[in-house]
């Protein structure tokens, strides 16, 4: 069985694969659309992309590919606990530049201005290609924000540990899939992720949106707006709901129809969390 991860080795993405699918054939690649259309064209069995952290909120590269431009739906979720650490070549070299995914670089923001404030900010394609770059320079004064796993996996120096904003920093992870995967995890919970689109002719429409779901007691967990790339304040809404009865959510989409509700469905899955 083949698995996509968002690579390169010693990525967060490639913790997530390695712990759900420790028997699995892994395979890197360099964004996330390509780790997507991975599984889009058949190449790979899952793909497991990141699709939401505590700290920065939403992926948009994921959650505006699957809503715009494929039919694919998440058959699982895993939670991992997220520490970024400083990383370089030695301990005590000058450092110029810091290389990280966007991601990494905001969570460690707070502790790089404090401690490197002249410090460039690059952007990479993930955690772990920051620490494979790095290690290849390593005369130069380049240092990555990365995990413990990229400092074993390249032989980097951690140089300050732990150096998100927050301590309670976790990032959620979707499994792509045709079928739900028989995972080295525990199912801790069940969630779906729906995307809304809201007529124009519909006077409160997201009030009645989200009115389908309340009066039938289904609780939403997550509400958020994204551009719907036609027009300037035209969105579509991405919900997260916990563990509804499939009758019950059955007959709130019916009513999404009646009122002209355009929606898609993202993902029905479990939700597994890494300790």
């Amino acid at each position: 069985m083949q698995v996509a991860y968002l690579g390169p080795r010693g990525s967060f993405t490639h913790q997530v694969a390695q712990q759900a699918f420790p028997e699995a054939d892994l395979q890197a690649f360099g964004t996330i659309t390509e780790v997507v259309k991975a599984y889009e064209t058949g190449l790979v069995t899952y793909s497991v992309i990141p699709v939401e952290n505590s700290i920065e909120g939403s992926v948009h590269e994921t959650i505006d590919y699957l809503f715009h431009q494929a039919e694919i739906h998440a058959v699982a979720e895993v939670v991992q606990p997220i520490a970024q650490q400083l990383l370089a070549t030695a301990p005590h070299k000058e450092i110029k530049v810091i290389y990280s995914h966007p991601q990494a670089i905001a969570q460690g923001k707070k502790y790089v201005q404090e401690h490197f404030p002249k410090a460039r900010l690059e952007l990479t394609a993930s955690t772990a290609y920051a620490a494979r770059f790095v290690a290849k320079h390593a005369d130069q004064p380049f240092a990555a924000i990365a995990p413990h796993a990229a400092a074993e996996e390249y032989s980097l120096q951690v140089i300050a540990q732990d150096i998100q904003e927050i301590a309670e920093n976790f990032t959620r992870f979707w499994i792509l899939g045709h079928t739900v995967p028989e995972l080295a995890l525990r199912e801790t919970d069940r969630k779906v992720s729906l995307a809304l689109t809201l007529p124009d002719n519909l006077p409160g429409a997201l009030y009645k949106a989200m009115s389908v779901f309340s009066w039938r007691g289904i609780n939403l967990t997550k509400i958020e707006s994204r551009p719907l790339k036609t027009n300037l304040g035209e969105y579509f809404f991405i919900l997260d709901i916990d563990s509804p009865g499939d009758q019950l959510f059955s007959f709130a989409l019916q009513e999404l129809e009646t009122l002209a509700i355009q929606y898609k469905i993202l993902g029905h899955y479990g939700v597994y969390h890494i300790h």
